[in-house]
């Protein structure tokens, strides 16, 4: 990758291991990776923090679902839960396809980069 990505994704990955809604599994796989940057491990790393990336990212439907079930009533709390469906389904609308949260949408940003991270 060159020095513009790479400077690009380890500030992003900065913003995402601040986002209050960042998961405990995404900051430590994004500290792994910003520790490996420069190292024989980065490849490796890389390839494993993409992973991460891609599997925590919410899907709009996922959150929408979630929201809505008894579960993530009891998460939320049936006042939250019930604005964050209004929100997703209007962002659903106007295109979006992943959840807007902090930490999804600076995912979403790093993961525009994924073909040149893996250069």
């Amino acid at each position: 990758m060159n020095q513009e990505t790479l400077n690009y994704v380890v500030e992003k990955t900065r913003e995402l291991i601040a986002a209050p809604t960042c998961s405990s599994e995404t900051k430590a796989a994004a500290q792994k990776w910003m520790d490996a940057v420069g190292t024989d491990k980065e490849k490796e790393e890389t390839q494993k923090y993409i992973e991460e990336l891609e599997a925590d990212i919410m899907p709009i439907d996922m959150l929408i679902g979630f929201a809505e079930s008894e579960k993530g009533m009891g998460y939320f709390g049936a006042e939250t839960a019930a604005t964050i469906v209004s929100h997703a389904k209007e962002i659903k609308a106007a295109g979006a396809k992943y959840c807007d949260c902090p930490a999804c949408t600076v995912v979403a940003e790093i993961l525009e980069k994924k073909e040149e991270l893996l250069k």
